[in-house]
């Protein structure tokens, strides 16, 4: 399957707990060749989501394929999907190599491939110490080696930076950067949107178990603000909010502090020509781009989250 490359297809989604529904007609599409993110408040279903697109939960109605296939259905799953879900799925008195072993074993991978994983997942010195003595971080690189065993083009990660320090979110970034790189389908999702920000291509965000947004993080993000400090602030917003911007709309500006404006729609080098060519006084210019967080909570907030 080294030249597959797989979609994950989510398709009116519903998966429903008694009077509970935790993913209500939920629907997007991964794409290959990108790293996506899946974001949400807790609770907002996204582990179910994850459960149900590997089969290890039956949806109410709807459908999740990888493919085109239903993960029940793939040929040889292991080789096609790896997931991570549990940074606790290990037995206490086996030791990492044992761990693998027991994997490597039930999907047919020779030993030469956990020694393989071993190495790329930095586990190589700690590969004979048992698991009950292993950190929240070994945890994580020990289940991504597993996810990893069978090759899988497509991998679904929970949390998988939990415990990480920031060197190991670098090495983490790194590798999923890679695989992506690849060809492979990453979904990856995390509460920790410094980190993401810095990996994510796509996005998709979800809130009490329906879809808010879903695409290019970048672009669901808009155009970056520029940010003024100009002790001419209030005649500067004047001009610029008579002063047409792209398209021939005008410019929305924010008074954000004293002799600080925030100004949407025009960039920075035209506020700059604005301001010299009316003779007002900028004192700093800065272009301020929307971080992941930032458009997280503006679309998972009561006050954000309409449709």
């Amino acid at each position: 399957m080294t030249g597959d490359r797989l979609a994950i297809e989510v398709s009116r989604l519903t998966k429903r707990y008694g009077d509970v529904t935790a993913v209500r007609d939920l629907s997007f599409t991964v794409e290959p060749g990108v790293v996506t993110g899946f974001l949400g408040p807790n609770g907002a279903g996204k582990t179910t989501t994850m459960r149900m697109v590997t089969g290890l939960v039956s949806p109410t109605s709807g459908t999740a394929t990888i493919g085109g296939r239903p993960y029940g259905r793939l040929p040889r799953p292991s080789r096609t999907v790896g997931a991570v879900f549990d940074a606790n799925a290990f037995h206490p008195g086996h030791t990492a190599r044992d761990h693998l072993r027991v994997y490597a074993a039930m999907g047919g991978y020779p030993d030469g491939r956990i020694t393989e994983l071993l190495d790329l997942l930095g586990l190589a010195e700690a590969a004979d110490r048992r698991t009950r003595g292993f950190s929240t971080g070994m945890r994580q690189r020990l289940n991504l080696a597993t996810a990893l065993l069978g090759d899988p083009r497509v991998l679904l990660l929970d949390e998988p930076g939990n415990g990480l320090d920031p060197e190991g979110m670098s090495w983490l970034r790194g590798l999923l950067r890679r695989l992506a790189d690849e060809g492979r389908t990453v979904l990856i999702s995390s509460h920790v949107l410094s980190d993401l920000q810095q990996l994510v291509d796509d996005v998709v965000v979800i809130r009490r178990g329906e879809l808010v947004a879903a695409g290019p993080w970048s672009r669901l993000a808009g155009p970056p603000a520029v940010l003024i400090t100009s002790p001419d602030a209030g005649a500067l917003a004047a001009a610029l909010t008579a002063s047409p911007a792209n398209g021939g709309t005008a410019p929305v500006v924010e008074a954000v502090g004293p002799d600080r404006l925030r100004v949407h729609g025009l960039d920075a080098p035209s506020v700059a020509d604005l301001a010299a060519a009316r003779g007002l006084r900028v004192h700093e210019l800065v272009t301020e781009n929307t971080s992941l967080e930032q458009l997280f909570l503006h679309l998972t907030t009561d006050k954000a989250a309409t449709r």
